[in-house]
């Protein structure tokens, strides 16, 4: 039943184009062991800043992703943690649609992929468009459905708004980096192999598929000093 009903998930989205994502199991490979805090999702709950930039190394170059707490809280709050605690090393953009989205956040490690199976977010309310570079989390049909998966639009996909697809950030630098992102693959990567095998599946099957080396979180920008009152008027 389990696996029907991702089918349907999967199928509907394909049909529908909207980023969703699916649920399965994982199982042992040679993939580098996680951090502890990765195996924990509950442990993973620091409120992010108000606003503040990550930076996405990927293999097409970097991507500068701004956020903005106020538009989406809860996916803000989640990527944070995400970030802080290097769930996207090495995750691949396994589904990438020219003029739709990029989307990316299923963990290279199956044994984080079996620890965030069910640690979804409840809904935030829709504040911003899914405008071109609007950062937002997939989810299914089904309402508090966002876990870790994301998407990077690429055009206006004002249609996702009434959906709930949240957007909580927007790239500030490298949208061209966005561009240029592998999408000869489209949708064949499997989720459920990904899942299941990490990154071994996509080195075997998708050796040009195009992935985040490192995402950290960057410094906050220093406050411009006030002016000197004091100085002499310029004449």
């Amino acid at each position: 039943m389990k696996s029907l009903f991702t089918s349907f998930v999967l199928c509907s989205a394909l049909l529908a184009q909207t980023p969703a994502t699916s649920k399965g199991t994982a199982s042992k490979t040679g993939t580098p062991a996680a951090r502890p805090s990765l195996l924990n999702p509950a442990s993973l709950h620091a409120k992010a800043p108000e606003v503040f930039k990550a930076q996405f190394t990927t293999t097409k170059g970097d991507i500068v992703i701004e956020v903005h707490r106020e538009w989406a809280p809860l996916g803000a709050d989640r990527f944070y943690n995400l970030v802080k605690n290097g769930f996207f090393t090495n995750a691949a953009f396994f589904r990438v649609l020219p003029g739709f989205m990029a989307q990316f956040g299923m963990s290279a490690n199956p044994a984080v992929s079996k620890a965030w199976e069910n640690a979804n977010l409840k809904d935030d309310p829709v504040t911003q468009s899914n405008k071109r570079g609007m950062v937002t989390f997939a989810k299914t049909s089904l309402p508090n459905s966002r876990s870790t998966q994301l998407f990077i639009n690429f055009g206006d996909n004002a249609r996702l708004d009434p959906g709930g697809f949240a957007p909580f950030g927007t790239v500030t630098d490298g949208m061209d980096v966005v561009d240029m992102i592998y999408s000869g693959y489209a949708e064949r990567p499997d989720q459920d192999h990904i899942r299941e095998e990490g990154d071994a599946y996509l080195v075997k099957n998708f050796p040009m598929i195009d992935k985040i080396k490192l995402a950290k979180i960057l410094p906050a920008e220093p406050a411009a000093a006030p002016a000197d009152k004091t100085a002499p008027a310029a004449k």
